[in-house]
């Protein structure tokens, strides 16, 4: 595996290489399929503006997210993207059998070469009790004390090297490795690179010890991320994949041609948020609607504290939020979010970011 699969390139005056993390949120008055085609629109977009990777995140039983199907998402995109890099942020583990991973971004693999990257995480992507319909499984946290023996089989499967004597040694994910020894086998270089994805200081730790890029969800845990990559560095143990620790951040961000539009955008994100923490999930609700909503006290405080962390604003605002964020935690890697009601905005977030930048423009 190339270091340079993992590692992307700075393009304009961007700090770090910028990255696309993608909720493929639905609207209020939109559907399903006006999402998935705004990601179509946007991972072209990323592809044509130089943003080095675009990945999908696995959520489930969430009405305004349509992302519960990472794979089959990436397989969509990669028929409509030629270079970008695409991949998971994240398939949730626990809630899939390692095989099934494997076999699943072996095919990805097979679609895109050289293309995927596999980012997986520890947490259910929902409620319990979707969790447990994912997991069959009564103690929700079975799981997830499980990930690294997970981890371990998935990583197994991935490179077909099971010893002698595992019960699972003459089991194959295919497309694989197995390919290449079979009798006029030729199989691609190429195995996507496993992330370990987190919220906290466990797949920090985890990723350390294995020497693996690291992605953490700066955009709705801020308060852990400089705690989790000062663990994941301290941690890290040179490895095949990296010979230094290389950590991304996702970062809730979105820029828009007038400050006070930034603002109408992101309080509508924000009443989402409210709604789902509240065990009201639904659409994202329109400018219009969350500026008409009257927020009771707690709500409000949790509105002030959620959008505290959102870099919003004009494009140069964005920017300098950006500049500082990267250099207060030294992330090698933005990935950032825009999330918004409308597809259209959420693209034009991404233009000005692009723009503001110095981003490559298409011939």
């Amino acid at each position: 595996m190339a270091v340079d699969e993992i590692r992307g390139t700075v393009h304009g005056t961007a700090p770090v290489p910028l990255s696309v993390l993608d909720l493929v949120t639905v609207g209020a008055g939109t559907t399903a399929t006006d999402a998935l085609r705004t990601s179509v629109r946007l991972a072209r977009l990323a592809e044509a503006r130089g943003f080095h990777r675009h990945w999908v995140a696995e959520h489930h039983s969430m009405p305004g997210v349509a992302s519960s199907s990472p794979a089959v998402i990436l397989a969509y995109l990669a028929a409509h993207t030629e270079r970008i890099r695409l991949g998971s942020g994240g398939v949730m583990l626990p809630n899939h059998a390692p095989l099934v991973v494997a076999e699943q971004f072996g095919t990805l693999e097979a679609m895109a070469p050289g293309r995927i990257d596999l980012g997986l995480g520890r947490a259910p992507g929902t409620d319990g009790a979707t969790a447990a319909a994912l997991r069959r499984a009564e103690r929700l946290n079975e799981g997830a004390d499980d990930f690294p023996q997970q981890l371990a089989e998935l990583t197994r499967f991935l490179d077909d090297d099971f010893p002698d004597g595992h019960p699972y040694r003459r089991i194959h994910a295919v497309p694989g490795p197995v390919q290449a020894t079979s009798p006029g086998g030729v199989q691609s270089p190429h195995r996507p690179p496993i992330w370990l994805l987190g919220s906290s200081g466990f797949s920090a730790r985890l990723a350390g010890m294995l020497g693996l890029p690291f992605a953490f969800a700066h955009h709705f845990s801020a308060q852990n991320t400089i705690p989790a990559l000062d663990l994941y560095r301290e941690s890290f143990r040179p490895s095949e994949v990296l010979d230094a620790p290389y950590a991304l951040i996702g970062v809730s961000a979105l820029a828009a041609d007038d400050e006070k539009e930034a603002r109408r955008q992101v309080l509508a994100s924000a009443l989402n948020m409210v709604r789902l923490r509240t065990g009201r999930p639904g659409l994202v609700p329109t400018p219009e609607e969350a500026e008409a909503y009257d927020f009771s006290p707690m709500e409000r405080e949790f509105v002030d504290s959620w959008n505290a962390n959102v870099v919003h604003g004009t494009p140069d605002e964005v920017r300098n939020g950006l500049d500082e964020l990267q250099k207060r935690t030294g992330a090698d890697e933005l990935m950032l979010t825009a999330n918004a009601h409308g597809g259209d905005v959420r693209l034009r977030s991404y233009e000005l970011m692009a723009d503001v930048y110095g981003l490559p423009t298409p011939a």
